[in-house]
């Protein structure tokens, strides 16, 4: 990305990048033959974790696309690593259950419902979170605070196509949290799912991704000299969609021949891997910064060998730790950490650290020390109330049933332990020397009154007419 590509990402919402936050994607993890795809939840949530490191990093060292961090820190500037793991890794969750039925949904409609359902609930929740942060506790500073027109906005997930109140115009919206921008890419590329999934099957699931490069390749070269094509350089990140296919073609390795499985997926990772890293090692972090379109491409290769790696259980000791108790707890709620770790962020570092504490790596480790609990502690407690409840029970119905059946026992609870408590204070009760349970003594009755005949009880049922007393008998 050069000339006026450059320009307008610095104008736009990547400055701060997409580095600045991660789309974290709203796929569920899939299920393999014959079960589920072991790793995938640790991806998830480790890329939710870099992505809130990159978010301090930026915080901590300023001076974006420059890295002025120190060699133990330099890496946590390329926070749109985790922008194209978390896409191709939804393209490859939505991939395996067509790749395994001919790559075709049974339907279309129920398909829509299913990602509508997944991804809007958590997400509204969270804009709504985001508003009142930027509201009502603490707005980022040198950045337009949203307004109505953002409530409508990022509300249709359209911001990438209005300006974000750096452009002006009656849409100017500003954003009430700058990383939504990568939600509305990716519902754009749910989109464009079935689209791919037919020219798979008309073609080849090559031949798709090869198109797909294709298009994005020549939007690439030609957004320098065309404005139009600039602007959807710039606004719609193109490059992301050759990531989202290439998840989709790693995808089929589900339904691959034992001789496709079998083949060394993790060295050819490792192979695509080492030029890519090299290139950014010699031209530095401020031109990879800037030529992130170009960049994004030349990680597809190695993430879909990675992907392709992970689903046949190689290389084993990476696949344990992935699936290992703190990055899949991690995964469960990375989509929520996603939506709602950046105006705690900012909360936190312009209200409470930033000039307070020396610029540099005591500002990292202070705001590390702080956000990292908070954001993931905040991310399950949302998730429980917004995510899992949606991916449990899968419409209207069975989740107001599910709730019902949770305030019922809610509204129980008390009552029980109540009962509890006084069936535990009889068993506990007073005890005589023996070990045996104490009698409340009777009270004694008061002086100048007439003790009771006796004391009410049943009542004695009546003697039958033949019987005779002990005193008729003489």
């Amino acid at each position: 990305m050069t000339g006026a590509v450059q320009e307008a990402a610095i104008a736009t919402r990547e400055h701060p990048p997409p580095s600045n936050a991660a789309a974290t994607p709203a796929a569920a993890t899939a299920a393999t033959r014959p079960g589920r795809v072991v790793g995938l939840d640790g991806i998830r949530g480790l890329a939710a974790l870099f992505v809130v490191l990159n978010h301090i990093f930026e915080r901590a060292w300023p001076g974006y696309p420059a890295n002025p961090a120190p060699f133990w820190a330099a890496w946590m500037v390329y926070g749109r690593f985790a922008v194209i793991i978390f896409i191709a890794l939804s393209g490859f969750s939505l991939g395996l259950g067509p790749a395994r039925s001919g790559w075709r949904y049974k339907s279309i409609a129920a398909y829509a419902h299913r990602r509508a359902w997944r991804i809007l609930p958590p997400y509204w929740a969270a804009l709504g979170f985001s508003l009142v942060m930027t509201w009502y506790v603490l707005a980022q500073p040198g950045w337009p605070v949203p307004n109505g027109k953002s409530v409508v906005v990022y509300g249709f997930l359209t911001q990438d196509a209005f300006s974000q109140g750096h452009n002006g115009g009656f849409w100017s919206a500003g954003s009430p949290n700058r990383a939504f921008w990568s939600i509305a890419i990716e519902v754009q590329l749910y989109v464009l799912l079935p689209l791919l999934l037919l020219l798979v099957r008309r073609v080849s699931a090559r031949a798709m991704v090869g198109l797909v490069a294709a298009i994005v390749v020549t939007i690439g070269l030609l957004g320098p000299h065309v404005a139009l094509m600039n602007s959807a350089l710039v606004r719609f990140t193109p490059d992301l969609a050759v990531l989202f296919a290439v998840g989709l073609l790693a995808a089929g390795i589900v339904s691959a021949a034992e001789r496709t499985r079998s083949r060394p997926w993790a060295g050819y990772a490792l192979a695509a891997t080492v030029p890519v890293i090299a290139l950014m090692v010699v031209k530095g972090s401020a031109w990879s910064n800037l030529n992130l379109f170009w960049l994004d491409l030349a990680w597809a290769p190695a993430i879909g060998c990675l992907l392709a790696a992970i689903a046949t259980s190689h290389p084993r000791p990476v696949v344990r730790f992935l699936d290992s108790p703190l990055p899949r707890s991690l995964g469960s709620c990375s989509y929520s950490l996603y939506l709602t770790h950046m105006p705690i962020v900012i909360a936190v570092s312009y209200g409470l650290v930033l000039g307070r504490v020396t610029t540099g790596t005591p500002t990292f480790f202070v705001l590390a020390a702080i956000l990292l609990p908070v954001t993931v502690c905040f991310a399950r407690l949302f998730a429980a109330a917004f995510e899992l409840p949606f991916q449990r029970h899968r419409g209207w119905i069975p989740l107001r049933q599910a709730m019902s059946a949770r305030l019922r026992q809610l509204r129980a609870e008390p009552a029980v332990l109540a009962g509890r408590w006084r069936g535990a204070s009889r068993a506990n009760g007073p005890r005589n020397p023996a070990g045996g349970r104490c009698r409340p003594a009777h009270p004694r009755p008061v002086a100048g009154r007439a003790r009771p005949a006796s004391r009410p009880g049943a009542p004695v049922p009546p003697a039958p007419p033949h019987s005779a007393t002990r005193s008729g008998m003489r």
